[in-house]
Formats: C-alpha cells, sequence, structure tokens
C-alpha cells in the first residue's frame, strides 16, 4: 500500500480551501435571497449555482487536491473530466435551487433538493478523483464513502435550509461558515476512503500536473469572483434604497399624502355668509325698459311749469 498526503504543503491548502468554500457559500447565499425577492430569479438561481457549486465546492476540491500526493508517483489530471466535475457541480446546485424556489411545499421541497444536490456534489468529487491519474490503483472504503455521502446531502440541504431561512447579512455569513465547515469536511472525509497500491509502471500517466492547472484556475476563478462580489455588491446596495422607497410610498398611502400634492384648500372648511359678506360688492339693479320710463315720467313732473 502507498503512503497518501493529503496535506502535503502544510495547512496552508485545507486553510486556502475553507476560505474558497466560504466566498462561496457567502455568494451563494446572497444570490439565493435575491433570487427569492426578484421577479425572474432565473439570473439569480444561476449566478447562486456558480458561486455555490462552482466556487464554493467545486474549487474548494481543486484547492484541497493541490495538497495531495501519494508516495513514489506523479500526480495528473484529466482536463475535459475535472472541467466535467466543475459542470456538474454548477449543475447540481443549480436543480437543487430551483427545486426549492419552484416547489412552494418546503416539507417536499428540502428533502428532495438536498437528496438531488448532494448526491450530484459527491459525484462531482469521485468523478474529479477518476480525473487524477498517478499509475497506482486506487481503491475506497464503502464506510467512509457511504458516511461522505450522507454528510454531502446534510450539508446541501442545510444549504437550501438557509436559502429560505437566512435574510441579514450577518446570518448569512453565520450559515456560511457552517457551510464551508461542512463542504470541507465531506471533501476529507472521501479522501480519507481512499487507499492506492502499487499499479502497472509501464503504463504512461496522461494528464497535466496540478500546477498546469493553477494558472488557468487561478485567473478563471479570480475574474468570476470578482463578477459575483460587484453584481451582489450593487444589489445589496439597491435593495436598501428600494426598500426606503416601498415604505415611503406605503407611508404616504397610509396618510394620505401621494405625489401629486392635493390642494391644500380643497379640505378646507366653506366660509360662512358673514364671512363672506364683507368681500362683496353691494349689487346694483339692472335697470330695465320699465324703470326707465318711470324715472322719465317723474323728471318731467318735478320740471318747473311757466
Amino acid at each position: 500500500m502507498l503512503e497518501l498526503d493529503h496535506f502535503n504543503h502544510g495547512l496552508l491548502t485545507p486553510i486556502l480551501a475553507y476560505l474558497m468554500s466560504f466566498i462561496g457559500s457567502v455568494l451563494g447565499l446572497r444570490c439565493a435571497v435575491h433570487a427569492r425577492s426578484s421577479r425572474w430569479p432565473g439570473g439569480w438561481l444561476i449566478a447562486a449555482a456558480v458561486a455555490l457549486g462552482g466556487c464554493g465546492i467545486w474549487v474548494m476540491h481543486f484547492t484541497a487536491m493541490l495538497g495531495f500526493s501519494i508516495q513514489g508517483t506523479t500526480i495528473r489530471y484529466d482536463v475535459p473530466m475535472t472541467l466535467l466535475s466543475a459542470a456538474i457541480a454548477i449543475v447540481v446546485v443549480w436543480a437543487g435551487l430551483s427545486i426549492v424556489v419552484r416547489v412552494r411545499r418546503e416539507i417536499l421541497a428540502l428533502p428532495l433538493g438536498g437528496a438531488v444536490t448532494g448526491i450530484g456534489v459527491a459525484a462531482m468529487h469521485y468523478l474529479g478523483m477518476s480525473a487524477m491519474h498517478a499509475g497506482a490503483h486506487v481503491e475506497y472504503g464503502v464506510g467512509l464513502v457511504a458516511l461522505s455521502l450522507v454528510i454531502a446531502v446534510v450539508a446541501a440541504t442545510a444549504a437550501l435550509w438557509f436559502m429560505l431561512h437566512v435574510h441579514g447579512f450577518g446570518a448569512t455569513l453565520g450559515a456560511a461558515v457552517i457551510m464551508g465547515l461542512a463542504v470541507c469536511g465531506m471533501h476529507y472525509t472521501g479522501m480519507a476512503a481512499m487507499s492506492a497500491h502499487h499499479g502497472d509502471h509501464s503504463v504512461v500517466t496522461q494528464g497535466v500536473e496540478p500546477v498546469e492547472l493553477l494558472t488557468p484556475l487561478i485567473m478563471t476563478v479570480t475574474l468570476v469572483t470578482m463578477m459575483l462580489i460587484v453584481l451582489v455588491g450593487l444589489a445589496e446596495v439597491d435593495t436598501p434604497s428600494r426598500s426606503e422607497a416601498a415604505e415611503l410610498e406605503e407611508h404616504a398611502k397610509d396618510s394620505g399624502h401621494s405625489w401629486p400634492r392635493m390642494d391644500p384648500f380643497a379640505d378646507a372648511p366653506a366660509p360662512t355668509q358673514s364671512a363672506r359678506a364683507p368681500m362683496q360688492a353691494p349689487q346694483q339693479p339692472v335697470p330695465t325698459s320699465v324703470s326707465l320710463r318711470a324715472s322719465s315720467s317723474r323728471a318731467a313732473d318735478h320740471r318747473p311749469h311757466h
């Protein structure tokens, strides 16, 4: 049996792996929160799947694998299979999030979404391990594999529960701490189930070394993570302003004042007759033809007679 070293670079790789899982969990949960409140949650669900499945799970897995070595062998990775494992991680997380968002009954959505996501995450892990070629015969202990699968399902269900019930940013950070521990625990439990034996040394190991994948991985992950941080940051800034606008509008409706403003004199009481009287000019009688003839005859009677 060959000796396995899971911490070839000390605590550097597990700390970096946990940090990536934590960052991906924070971004994924915030995207999921915005998906719940959005009229069109599809885009936010995709962003959450990329953040949680891509950064929080797959990148965490590959970062931890950078510290893994098998005594006397050179590890290489099959690039297409490695990328396929990343795609599986993103797709299964998207499927689980979609189930929870679209199925109204939580009692059904959580177990179903958690099972789909957890099994998919475990499949991503072991597919990524099968993409590793070291010229050795690799075996897995059934008990620890089953335990890693249970941890994956429980972690996925907890992540979906957090997505439904976590609202504040502080609560999101606390949930991300737990999710990061669960994802890392699932990974290292699966790695503990692994054992390696001498294989056929005549077989040429194909693939690329981990260092050759490191540069494009760092560039891609950095770019995607920065884009997600900007996206979530803009949404976090915009959400309070929209909430304040909604509260002001609701307050305006409750108080009877809304835009455009009402006439300030519309509700004023009508002035009384005594109040109107000083402001009105005395009315003059309108002369008519009869009154004109009467006036002329009275003027004739008052003329002096010679």
